[in-house]
């Protein structure tokens, strides 16, 4: 059986509803959606953006990882008027990467002053 491993940022949700920032099982590594925290959180969609990113990115080296092995993400924004902003984070986050990636509009996320979540999955070799 393959080695489950378990990585919590310590954001306060992780608790609450009883999951894991990261799981990496093997060779891929699973980060749940993710969203800004305080003082970020009060930001415009691409400084919410970019904090995500910076959460995840902490998150998959915890696992080992790293932003270059990222293959997938999926982006969840409040206002599709947002998506120039939020495609920008994730452009500088990713540069030559250029995982699959998906951007859904969605009409609310938990805190009100949520913009953006993102859910990353890699695959390291």
């Amino acid at each position: 059986m393959t080695e489950r491993v378990n990585i919590s940022s310590g954001g306060d949700f992780e608790q609450i509803f009883g999951y894991s920032r990261a799981v990496r099982v093997g060779d891929h590594i699973h980060v749940s959606g993710t969203t800004a925290r305080e003082p970020f959180r009060s930001g415009d969609a691409y400084e919410q953006a970019s904090a995500v990113l910076s959460i995840i990115e902490t998150a998959l080296r915890e696992a080992g990882s790293s932003l270059a092995a990222v293959v997938r993400t999926v982006t969840y924004v409040t206002d599709i008027k947002d998506a120039d902003l939020v495609a920008r984070a994730h452009r500088e986050a990713f540069g030559d990467v250029l995982p699959a990636a998906t951007m859904v509009g969605v009409s609310a996320l938990l805190d009100p002053k949520m913009k953006v979540e993102i859910e990353a999955y890699a695959i390291e070799k």
